[in-house]
């Protein structure tokens, strides 16, 4: 066993002989194992106990595994915290609520000790019965290929590592590595009660199926090495469509492309939603039926601009994008052009001024016609413009609309309509219409930034004289358009 050890250490666990592994210890011959085997392999450890205050018993034990490591010369470092009144507190289960608060102790030993990585004792068993617990709650392949020899679990450490070196070993091995070794493991009552789902599914469901097929356990591990393979030609995939679709990705929210991502197969598209959620709540159990109603969302002209999802996770659709928000997130505006205050802002021919969010507005005069008409022509940006100037004055205001605001946009040869039906014509989100910035020369808007200039103003074969405007977003920034 330690032979092959040494080399899941190495190479599946990623870990070096010159650095500290921080080893989460319970007392169990699983984890009793694996701080001696790492020991026994030259690693430098240094050992976690956290007490969940769950059993009368439970300091006691503290202070067998104190007195092991302190046996094997190996540093211990003992917390605890009333893991019931947490639960309670949190509404969260028991289960749940031990796993987080033994991890976050972990992980702050870790990084306060400088570890390359948080060791824990998980074993086959463990891995048969956490695809059977992700099974029952309706996983895909993701949930399904278990878990790894080495992961990066985001809520608790951006970079620290948890590896779990013992993955392929079953626990009747690791209670003869400790017999064999002279080292005596506690027993913890709490792995006996039924109140818990994984004891359930480790008393009751295991050997129940075992009835149906002797060799179960190990035809579920070898279906999770199987999944595993798949899994990473997926995770390639989405890499690649990610890439494509993602416009930007922050902490509160990630921003999709929306016809890019509805071009994707459906699959992809839910998957890519999974990551998204994923990315915002690390470790969120995501069912198939949250994924199925965000793909019929995003596929639906019908369905409303917003779609709750999870643990407070909303997604919000507005023009060609598709907004996965963590709780509470506020969608942002500096991907638009935005007036800053609402008084108008005066701008005249050859001047630039400055709009929220670092986007600036700049005019000059183009005395060339015949080339403004070309490059008018072949612009495929509709934040600028070239104006006849013949009938323009030589100062602009740059303001928000106004009640009964009615705009002549080309292509309608001069009929007017509401500004209010051109921006729903234009799809154009309502949070953004209040302070767009409208082009106007006294009371006509002769532009409406972003989409189309006035008729009346257009270039004309006549043109003598032109004016140019730009609105340009913040340097060295790339912003999505409407």
């Amino acid at each position: 066993m330690l032979e092959n050890l040494e080399t899941i250490l190495e190479y599946e666990c990623g870990l070096v002989k010159d650095r500290l592994t921080v080893v989460g210890v319970s007392g169990g011959p699983d984890s009793l194992c694996l701080m001696e085997s790492m020991r026994m392999a030259g690693y430098p450890l240094i050992i976690g106990y956290f007490d969940h205050k769950l059993r009368p018993e439970s300091a006691s034990d503290a202070r067998k595994v104190e007195k092991t490591a302190g046996r094997l010369m190996l540093p211990c470092v003992i917390d605890g915290a009333d893991v019931r009144v947490y639960a309670a507190e949190k509404k969260m289960s028991i289960e749940e609520a031990a796993r987080t608060l033994r991890y976050r102790f972990l992980f702050d030993l870790a990084r306060r000790q400088k570890a390359q990585a948080v060791a824990v004792g998980h074993t086959a068993d463990d891995q048969v019965e956490t695809v059977l617990m992700h099974f029952l709650r309706g996983s895909g392949i993701s949930g399904l290929k278990g878990m790894s020899h080495r992961s990066i679990i985001k809520s608790f450490d951006p970079d620290i590592p948890v590896v779990r070196p013992l993955l392929d070993a079953w626990r009747e091995e690791t209670v003869l590595f400790c017999a064999v070794n002279g080292i005596r493991p506690v027993h913890d009552i709490t792995n006996d009660s039924i109140n818990f789902q994984r004891n359930r599914i480790r008393h009751l469901l295991i050997p129940t199926l075992e009835t149906y097929n002797p060799k179960f356990r190990e035809t579920v591990l070898r279906m999770s090495y199987s999944l595993k393979g798949d899994f990473a030609f997926v995770m390639e995939t989405l890499e690649h469509a990610w890439g494509e679709v993602v416009v930007s990705a922050t902490e509160e929210i990630v921003t999709f492309d929306l016809p890019r991502l509805t071009s994707q197969p459906p699959g992809l598209q839910r998957n890519l939603i999974r990551h998204a959620m994923q990315t915002l709540h690390a470790g969120v159990d995501i069912g198939y039926q949250t994924l199925r109603r965000a793909e019929d969302f995003l596929n639906s002209t019908t369905s409303g601009t917003g779609l709750d999802l999870k643990a407070g996770m909303r997604l919000h659709r507005e023009a060609e994008l598709l907004h996965v928000c963590a709780p509470h997130a506020e969608l942002p505006f500096d991907r638009w052009p935005q007036l800053p205050g609402v008084s108008p802002i005066p701008i005249g021919v050859g001047e630039q001024t400055s709009l929220a969010g670092g986007w600036r507005v700049a005019s000059e005069t183009w005395r060339l016609s015949d080339l403004a008409m070309e490059q008018s022509e072949e612009n495929e940006d509709p934040f600028q413009v070239w104006l006849d100037a013949d009938e323009l004055p030589e100062q602009f205001d740059l303001r928000a609309r106004r009640q009964g605001d009615h705009f002549s946009p080309l292509g309608m040869d001069g009929h007017s309509q509401k500004l209010s039906d051109f921006f729903v014509n234009e799809k154009l989100p309502q949070r953004a219409r209040d302070r767009w910035p409208l082009l106007c020369a006294g009371e006509e808007i002769v532009w409406v930034p972003g989409f189309r200039p006035a008729h009346r103003h257009r270039l004309k074969e006549s043109t003598k004289r032109v004016v140019y405007f730009s609105v340009q977003p913040p340097e060295k920034d790339e912003h999505p358009r409407p």
